[in-house]
C-alpha cells in the first residue's frame, strides 16, 4: 500500500513539475529612470507643462483682475455697461477654460506631445521585456511599479537590469530601485 501511494505520488509531482510556468517581474519606473532619453523627454515635458501652467494662470489672474475693478465700478455702470462687463469676464473665463482643455485636457496637447516624447521608448522597453520573457520561456511578467501587488518576490526573478542591457543601456547606472542605494 505504501509503494502505490509513493508512486502515485511521484506521478502527481512529475505532472505538476511538467506543467509549472516561470514568471519574472520588472520595474519599469526603475528602467525608465536609466534610459537618458527618457529623462530628457520627462524634462521637457516638465518644462512645457510649467509654461504652459503659467500661462493659464496669468489669463486667471487677469479675469480676476477684470472681476474685482468691475465690482468697484458697479455702482457707476449703467445696465448695459454691467452687462458688457459681465459678457467679456465671461468670455475671458471661458477662454481660459479653453485653454486649459486645450493645454491639459484628455487628448490635449500635453496628451499628444507625451506619445511624442515618450511612447517610442516604452514601446523599445515592451518589445524588449516581450524578447527576454520569450527567450527565457517566461509564461508571464509582472510589472512591480503598476498597480499589481505582489506579496513576495524573489529578486531572482527580476529582470529589470536584463531588460535594460538588452537595449544597450547601463543597468544600475546611478538611480537605484528603492531609492536607498540598494536594489530592492
Amino acid at each position: 500500500m505504501k509503494k502505490i501511494i509513493v508512486i502515485l505520488s511521484l506521478i502527481i509531482i512529475a505532472n505538476i513539475a511538467a506543467f509549472a510556468q516561470k514568471f519574472a517581474y520588472v520595474d519599469t519606473e526603475y528602467i525608465l529612470a536609466q534610459i537618458p532619453e527618457y529623462k530628457t523627454a520627462q524634462s521637457e515635458l516638465d518644462k512645457i507643462s510649467v509654461q504652459w501652467q503659467k500661462e493659464i494662470e496669468a489669463k486667471y489672474a487677469e479675469i480676476d483682475k477684470m472681476y474685482k475693478a468691475y465690482q468697484a465700478e458697479q455702482i457707476l455702470l449703467t445696465d448695459d455697461m454691467k452687462k458688457k462687463r459681465e459678457g467679456d469676464i465671461i468670455a475671458k473665463e471661458k477662454e481660459a477654460k479653453e485653454l486649459q482643455k486645450q493645454r491639459f485636457g484628455v487628448d490635449g496637447e500635453l496628451f499628444k506631445k507625451r506619445q511624442e516624447l515618450v511612447k517610442p521608448i516604452q514601446d523599445k522597453v515592451y518589445a524588449a521585456v516581450k524578447a527576454i520573457a520569450e527567450k527565457g520561456a517566461y509564461s508571464a511578467v509582472f510589472d512591480k511599479s503598476s498597480d499589481l501587488t505582489i506579496l513576495y518576490v524573489s529578486s531572482k526573478l527580476d529582470k529589470s537590469d536584463a531588460v535594460l542591457e538588452y537595449m544597450g543601456h547601463k543597468a544600475g547606472g546611478g538611480e537605484t530601485k528603492n531609492g536607498s542605494g540598494n536594489k530592492k
